[in-house]
């Protein structure tokens, strides 16, 4: 009796899982989740991604993407965690910053969808070679490409007028300093806001523009090369003649800015979104103008930021992920509506567009976006390795020993060179 009792209840149990499996609500779900796509992102992207997923819908129907906002720094946790737990807990596709993404390519191999394998290559000549060589690691495609950080010197025209200084007269380093010198002497303002104890954004762009960063194309450190000095040298050239004003943190650098104390800001192209939203009641008082070379007729291009997106390996929709991504990345619409929340695209085929050439009211009347357009070709591809957090730790002890002067540069420099590369060992 009890085994017929048994029995019937596997029967049921059978019966109940059969009639579940045929039911019209869980073959619905299914269907929708083969679609349905995740990512993680941030700030300005998670309504650039949004409105790119309605579009892609009209073309593709039952695709959905859910975006997740996340802050950046929990971005990187969450996606470290997940990668050292073999993918579980992953979304789909993930927003990675420049700095990070060779990294995490470096640390986890396999972590990445090869984008080569899925005929990114057809796409490639649509963006700057910074980029893609960013994204090729060990001869993989591991992200695609989508905003960049081409460079210029901000400054406030009502400054520079003051101080009878004309900023396109400015062609190299030197001529920077003497021009702050003469804005210093007339106005009595410093020529630009550093926060030299906490972070080395400038150093950085220096050692962009010349072709390196802290390590170069072989993995060698390059804290004590001469491009290094080169930088170095400018940097302390500023302080010691009383041109910088001394902003730790963000909001500082951009009040000292927006409020007309410092001259100017050298930075990426992103910076017009703070300053036109922050500054509002400063238009008609800016400008920009490349980024001043290291010797006459020298590169005047350079980068601070960029983001990219990626593709998680441990995902089972790989091909819906790169079709959307493809899209996104090369839909002139999603890059337009990127820039207007401060995101400079590096999809090159939009730079024919009107609003590359427009005058900008805010600027003066000057055309700036054509001033950052047209240094993308230009801009050295830089080798950031899994290394970068660390040797950026290293340089910014370096800049604040150098410009104190508890060690001479070159003495700063070594010393950090040495304290990297024990480390990294």
């Amino acid at each position: 009796m009890k085994k017929v009792k048994v029995m019937s209840l596997i029967s049921i149990v059978l019966i109940i899982s059969m009639l579940a499996a045929c039911s019209g609500g869980s073959s619905e779900k299914t269907s929708k989740g083969d679609k349905k796509l995740t990512a993680w992102a941030w700030n300005i992207n998670v309504p650039v991604l949004e409105a790119a997923a309605e579009r892609f819908k009209k073309e593709n129907p039952g695709f959905e993407l859910e975006v997740i906002e996340i802050g950046r720094e929990d971005v990187y946790s969450k996606l470290t965690t997940g990668l050292q737990a073999g993918g579980q807990g992953l979304p789909d596709i993930v927003l990675v910053e420049d700095d990070r993404i060779q990294g995490y390519a470096e640390s986890y191999p396999k972590a990445f969808l090869d984008l080569s394998k899925y005929g990114f290559d057809e796409h490639k000549d649509k963006f700057p070679a910074s980029k893609t060589d960013l994204l090729t690691v060990n001869n993989k495609v591991v992200g695609f490409p989508f905003d960049g950080g081409p460079t210029g010197v901000f400054y406030r025209s009502d400054i520079f007028e003051e101080a009878g200084v004309k900023a396109e007269d400015i062609q190299t380093w030197d001529q920077f300093v003497e021009a702050g010198k003469a804005i210093k002497e007339k106005t009595g303002k410093p020529m630009l806001g550093l926060d030299l104890n906490n972070d080395d954004g400038l150093y950085r762009m220096m050692m962009n523009q010349q072709g390196s960063l802290y390590f170069d194309e072989k993995d060698e450190l390059t804290l004590s090369s001469q491009e290094s000095m080169n930088a170095a040298k400018v940097i302390k050239q500023l302080k010691d003649e009383g041109l910088v004003k001394n902003t730790v943190g963000w909001d500082a650098w951009i009040s000292a800015m927006v409020s007309g104390e410092v001259a100017t800001a050298p930075s990426g192209a992103w910076l017009t979104g703070s300053i036109t939203g922050q500054g509002k009641d400063t238009s008609g008082k800016w400008g920009v103008i490349p980024f001043p070379a290291f010797e006459e007729g020298g590169n005047r291009a350079s980068n601070l930021g960029g983001s990219n997106y990626v593709i998680m390996n441990s995902t089972d929709k790989k091909q819906e992920a790169y079709d959307f991504l493809e899209f996104f990345s090369t839909d002139e619409e999603t890059q337009l509506e990127a820039m207007k929340g401060g995101l400079f695209p590096t999809l090159n085929t939009i730079y024919d567009e009107p609003i590359f050439t427009e005058k900008q009211e805010f600027f003066s009347g000057q055309p700036i976006w054509s001033t950052f357009t047209a240094q993308m070709d230009s801009i050295p591809s830089v080798n950031y390795t899994g290394n970068y957090s660390l040797a950026m730790d290293e340089s910014i002890k370096a800049q604040s020993e150098s410009v104190s002067g508890k060690k001479t540069m070159k003495e700063a420099y070594k010393a950090a060179e040495k304290r990297l590369e024990n480390r990294i060992k």
